[in-house]
């Protein structure tokens, strides 16, 4: 692992990067919280649908029971170098009613399907509200990608034009 000379990326690809990783990697850790027994953190399976992460597990664990009573998670890619951290609320539907597309699709990336297991399982979607990304210190600064649920500008800002009498724009 590089963590010296790191070349900063830039908006566009850092987004990108994160979306690629989002897509191929198989593993997230998921932070929930519960108001009696404070916070809980697992690493899970996910699969990212181009708009949310999904995520399933047994429908009595903590986790369930947490997102339950208090829906607010934090998602992090497990790379302390090349960060991508997510908040988001949960949403939970039962192994009996996930949607198809999404228990298929789950079961396609993984080769399991929770759907056919003897227990019940929950499926969790969460849609990130924000989500910071960076590599080494170079980037910590503007490290946020999305807020409110909207991806930033990819774009640079543009220089102001000036010209005209005096130098008035």
């Amino acid at each position: 692992m590089q963590t010296t000379g790191t070349a900063r990326r830039d908006v566009p690809e850092r987004r990108r990067d994160t979306l690629q990783r989002l897509s191929e990697e198989r593993d997230i850790w998921v932070s929930t919280s519960h108001p009696d027994h404070g916070p809980h953190q697992v690493p899970l399976w996910f699969r990212w649908d181009g708009q949310a992460v999904w995520l399933c597990t047994g429908e009595a664990s903590a986790t369930a029971r947490n997102v339950r009573s208090e829906p607010r998670v934090r998602l992090a890619l497990p790379d302390a170098f090349d960060v991508v951290l997510l908040r988001g609320e949960a949403e939970c539907f039962s192994d009996r009613a996930v949607s198809a597309d999404a228990g298929d699709a789950f079961a396609e990336k993984f080769g399991w399907d929770p759907r056919m297991e003897e227990g019940p399982y929950l499926y969790i979607r969460v849609a990130p509200k924000t989500v910071l990304a960076w590599r080494g210190e170079p980037e910590l600064r503007g490290r946020v990608l999305m807020r409110e649920g909207a991806w930033l500008r990819l774009d640079p800002p543009r220089a102001p034009v000036t010209g005209g009498a005096a130098g008035v724009p």
